[in-house]
């Protein structure tokens, strides 16, 4: 039988990580576990954490990447905070560092859990729609050095969007970059990684584009 009839394996069987325990299937796992988190009157940041757990890298910087792209990005302060959760988690990665550390007072950062529901239920249909297309593909673009590439590429994108806050759009569109880039981490799937490149390189181009339009 030709191996192109036969279909990618499931993505439970591509993403070694867990959340809390649990096997990850994909992205519809980690709207569980932060609907998980939101169970009760506020979510810190310190919740998702715990729920997500310390060692899962690639999801503790697709969670805050998703959020951003949701209508949550236009909450005054909530890009900073996700920037800086990101650019810590990243960076600590590139230390070979084995699991996160997060200062506490970030950790007791808040948020409504109405909004974030509000937020993951946003979330849900697309993340269905990537979970049944990834798989592992374009190895070159998942290699160890690829991905400490990628990871630079992913902080320095959170080290700008702080400054961008102003424009919640345009935060969101450089989040949607990262999203990318964490799928092809998290599923080891280099077109996501490809994507994530293609569609970052987009957004800096607007980014120059309205700058020297307002100057």
């Amino acid at each position: 039988m030709s191996h192109a009839l036969i279909p990618p394996p499931p993505l439970a069987e591509r993403l070694p990580q867990t959340i809390g325990g649990r096997p990850l299937r994909g992205l519809v796992d980690i709207l569980d576990a932060l609907d998980d988190a939101a169970r009760g009157g506020d979510v810190s940041v310190g919740d998702v954490l715990r729920e997500i757990g310390v060692r899962s890298f690639s999801p503790l910087i697709l969670i805050p990447a998703m959020i951003l792209v949701s209508p949550l990005s236009g909450i005054p302060g909530v890009p900073t905070i996700g920037a800086l959760f990101m650019l810590l988690v990243v960076t600590q990665k590139l230390m070979g560092r084995p699991h996160v550390w997060l200062p506490r007072w970030l950790k007791a950062r808040c948020i409504r859990s109405e909004r974030l529901a509000r937020a993951t239920a946003w979330l849900r249909r697309p993340a269905a729609w990537i979970d049944g297309r990834t798989q592992r593909r374009m190895a070159l673009l998942v290699s160890r050095g690829a991905n400490i590439l990628t990871l630079v590429v992913i902080a320095a994108i959170c080290a700008l969007l702080p400054f961008l806050e102003i424009l919640p759009m345009v935060t969101s569109v450089f989040a949607t970059g990262i999203t990318f880039f964490a799928i092809g981490l998290m599923a080891r799937d280099g077109m996501f990684t490809l994507i994530g490149y293609g569609w970052t390189g987009l957004a800096a181009a607007m980014l120059w584009w309205l700058v020297t339009a307002a100057t």
